[in-house]
């Protein structure tokens, strides 16, 4: 991949070099405050999420009081649905009014807080870089764009409110600079007076969709199933045995991240009455899925990441034992 600083004379080379530096160092710090920002900040606003001709638009709300974290989620397209959050307390509140208990959940990477609060290995794996400002939804917006230094991950830019650090939109490219997906809100409000519209709902009344759901993720050292082939700078950052909607066992939930991009594995015993499972791939925008059968086990890798990445982690999986 030609790099955009190569230039011709050295004395150039070197103060560009320089410069990057520097820019790195703001990128990083600018980071930070995104990360805090989607979680510290009252906003309010409506969003649209696109991959290709598909288009969701969605209403947001998110207000940080004494009692800590509260946020709802709205469909605003299809049926009609709703995702409240009462710090790690999430609710479903279906299209016919019935309420689901979802569970505990930690601080998810959902639109806009998509970035994780450890960001120390953002530059051993991309370029970072700061663009020019924009406007986004009427607010003054820096970009920050993520060059992978390999083609097993995808580039990133951010457009991020130069006040308070808000994420206003976020795009996934791929190696042409094709956007893959991207968010972006059309309409927002920043501080002020923005009070919750809901109330969040009793959970020993809410239905469930199952009673095994609410049971919590066994966290284990090592299950002894390995995966050998994953791009430079994965790390394992969760292994959980997890109960899960229409599983009869929990499942094998391995989590690696590179500081930005995120790979899900989960491994299940085969269903005794299941046929054959060749590999199958599937993608969602940036979101690929990749299934096959290891050791009458089968094996899910899910990732932000291009097709051959969330296959090459499938195919080197491998039980190693305890």
């Amino acid at each position: 991949m030609k790099l955009w600083w190569a230039l011709p004379l050295m004395l150039l080379c070197g103060a560009e070099s320089a410069i990057a530096g520097d820019m790195n160092q703001v990128s990083l710090n600018w980071l930070k405050t995104i990360s805090f920002a989607a979680h510290q900040t009252d906003y309010s606003g409506t969003f649209i999420y696109q991959h290709g001709s598909h288009v969701e638009t969605s209403r947001i709300t998110h207000v940080v009081d004494q009692d800590g974290e509260h946020e709802k989620l709205e469909s605003l397209d299809g049926p009609h649905r709703e995702i409240i959050r009462d710090n790690d307390q999430v609710w479903c509140v279906l299209d016919d009014h019935k309420t689901v208990l979802l569970g505990h959940r930690h601080r998810d990477r959902s639109f806009p807080a998509l970035l994780p609060e450890q960001l120390s290995a953002l530059n051993e794996n991309y370029l970072i870089r700061t663009g020019r400002e924009g406007r986004v939804a009427g607010f003054n917006a820096q970009t920050i764009l993520f060059r992978p230094k390999d083609n097993l991950r995808y580039a990133h830019k951010l457009w991020a409110h130069t006040g308070s650090g808000l994420l206003l939109k976020a795009a996934v490219l791929n190696a042409r600079n094709q956007v893959v997906e991207q968010y972006a809100f059309t309409e927002l409000n920043i501080g002020g007076k923005i009070k919750p519209d809901w109330t969040v709902p009793n959970k020993d009344t809410a239905a469930l969709l199952e009673p095994q759901q609410l049971k919590a993720d066994e966290r284990i050292a090592s299950s002894g199933w390995r995966v050998d082939a994953l791009p430079r700078g994965f790390q394992k950052i969760m292994e959980v045995r997890r109960p899960m909607h229409g599983r009869k066992a929990p499942v094998l939930h391995m989590v690696f991240s590179d500081g930005l991009a995120g790979i899900s594995v989960f491994i299940e015993n085969m269903p005794s009455d299941s046929d054959d499972v060749g590999p199958n791939l599937s993608s969602q925008g940036a979101i690929q899925v990749y299934r096959k059968e290891v050791d009458d086990h089968l094996v899910t890798v899910v990732g932000e990441v291009p097709p051959r990445t969330v296959m090459q982690v499938a195919d080197s999986v491998r039980y190693a034992g305890d």
